[in-house]
């Protein structure tokens, strides 16, 4: 055991001990604070969405790891890196060949999660588009007023007991105002909005 704690703390590995730790720390804390299924859902991604598409996010988009939680793929490239870092530690002596095993590493990383990317992408979208289609049918408290060819936005509840803010359009031709209720009859998932038309006297679903 002492051998294993030795190679972790050093060159190579080193360099990934320690973010490695503050992974296990982060995803520890997310299960138990219950963050761990937001974050799997896809609402912090690297592509699409409302996400940020320039700067870091950006770069990994580019490096084919979009659509994927930032959080997740962070994960997997430091977890895949420590472990070929820590091989390379183990069999390597010398500072150029660990360099080398460090470059190794990075790139195995890279590569690991870029495979594990598209699955990872198809299952959160699949989870996605089920989760927003079971809210039609649901009553949401309009929060932005909309109308024909203007946005608004709405709030619904959740099957775990929370809400959500969504974004709402009205077909019809008078507009739906702020602090009414409207009826969600519609989702479209290419644009990610939900068609709703007013709900007249239905109860509040979020009192």
């Amino acid at each position: 055991m002492g051998e294993f704690f030795t190679a972790a703390l050093t060159y190579p590995a080193v360099i990934f001990t320690f973010p490695l730790l503050v992974v296990v720390a982060y995803w520890l804390i997310a299960a138990v604070t219950g963050l761990a299924g937001d974050l799997l859902d896809g609402g912090d991604t690297a592509e699409g969405g409302s996400a940020d598409t320039g700067g870091f996010t950006g770069a990994l988009s580019a490096l084919g790891l979009g659509g994927v939680p930032v959080t997740v793929v962070l994960s997997l490239v430091v977890a895949v890196s420590w472990f070929t870092a820590l091989v390379g530690t183990v069999l390597l002596d010398g500072v150029l060949l660990r360099t080398v095993a460090l470059a190794v590493a990075l790139y195995t990383g890279w590569q690991a999660t870029w495979l594990l990317a598209r699955p990872l992408r198809r299952a959160l979208r699949t989870t996605s588009a089920s989760r927003n289609a079971d809210l039609v049918g649901q009553v949401c408290e309009v929060r932005v007023g909309c109308a024909p060819g203007r946005f608004g936005q709405g709030l619904v509840a959740l099957p775990d007991g929370g809400t959500a803010l969504i974004d709402i359009r009205s077909e019809e031709p008078e507009p739906v105002p702020a602090g009414s209720h409207a009826l969600i009859y519609d989702y479209d998932a290419a644009e990610d909005f939900y068609r709703v038309a007013p709900a007249g006297a239905a109860a509040d679903p979020l009192g």
